[in-house]
């Protein structure tokens, strides 16, 4: 009666052979026929903020499974839309921002593919559905998620195509309309990512440094020396970012913009204000273990932002050092 679907990046993950970390369904039901089956099978539905965006979320063996009604775009004002529900997998499709998130699986292993995606998925290229401005245009946050699967998909991190680095150099000024907590949902993950030094630096190039909270002239050349030397780390997104700015002041503007917890504003502001301590001494963990004790906070937080002061610094030795030494308990 129904038809269901495997959708978006899922699709994506299992043809690269990975193992998906969510998997969303698409459907020709609307909410109301999802509800009604659901509840004749005593499936608890949870969640239920998605249902006028088409989304019923099923909990199934502890797990939540996201299931949406095919829709189209009815009206977009750059962040939102007002979608109405069809029944053509095409159209729905076409509403994606990227070909490599546009493609379906049917419970058969079917691939249905409308717009190239398994092909650019295999040259490693990360392509707009369709015309890239209009997609752009629907929810300028795209620009962001370009950049963030870029750097998940490509092989080669000076590889961008042509006109969608167009497309959204005409276009970067639409972020200024998007919420700083969405802008960092996305920083952070490309921060967290590969290549991203050469992604920054493009995200700059395209002129989006004004509309996402950083200064007109980043340091790009720190943030590629402290990734490259601390990439193995597993560095906070912010610890990585930070190395764009050069005062407390521009940490506050970011902050400002992207709205951080009170933990990634205040390692923020320590790290811009000892990475450039000089640390010579017959004992060099001591200057650390007193600003423990010199710090206003939690002694977790500050002990957490000492870390990140050292990843940022890559001082290998003296990070294991100070995660093993146990301050004395008064």
């Amino acid at each position: 009666k129904y038809e269901i679907r495997v959708a978006g990046g899922a699709v994506r993950d299992i043809l690269l052979g990975k193992h998906p970390k969510d998997v969303d369904f698409a459907t020709t039901a609307t909410p109301d026929q999802m509800k009604e089956m659901f509840t004749e099978e005593d499936v608890r539905m949870i969640n239920m903020k998605g249902e006028k965006h088409g989304t019923i979320t099923a909990r199934i063996d502890n797990e939540n499974f996201e299931v949406t009604t095919l829709r189209i775009d009815v009206t977009t004002d750059g962040r939102h839309a007002e979608v109405m529900f069809t029944t053509d997998w095409e159209l729905d499709a076409n509403r994606r921002d990227l070909t490599i998130n546009s493609m379906f699986l049917g419970v058969d292993g079917t691939l249905y593919d409308y717009f190239g995606g398994y092909e650019d998925l295999k040259n490693r290229r990360v392509l707009f559905v369709g015309n890239a401005k209009k997609r752009i245009q629907e929810d300028y946050l795209r620009i962001l998620r370009y950049f963030r699967f870029f750097g998940r998909i490509t092989e080669k991190p000076e590889f961008h195509d042509d006109d969608t680095i167009v497309a959204i150099k005409d276009n970067v000024e639409g972020l200024g309309r998007i919420s700083g907590e969405r802008i960092w949902q996305e920083l952070s993950k490309i921060s967290s990512g590969n290549y991203v030094g050469s992604i920054i630096q493009k995200i700059i190039e395209v002129g989006a440094a004004p509309y996402i909270g950083l200064p007109k002239d980043p340091n790009i050349n720190e943030l590629k020396c402290v990734w490259e030397r601390g990439k193995n780390l597993n560095m906070h997104p912010l610890t990585v970012l930070v190395s764009l700015l050069s005062s407390e002041q521009e940490m506050m503007t970011f902050h400002a913009r992207c709205k951080f917890s009170t933990f990634e504003r205040e390692l923020g502001l320590f790290i811009v204000e000892h990475r450039n301590t000089d640390c010579k001494s017959d004992n060099p963990l001591r200057p650390y273990q007193i600003l423990i004790f010199k710090t206003d906070g939690k002694l977790s937080d500050t002990r957490a932002h000492i870390i990140e002061l050292l990843k940022y610094k890559a001082d290998l030795a003296l990070l294991h050092e100070f995660k093993t030494w146990e301050p004395p308990k008064f």
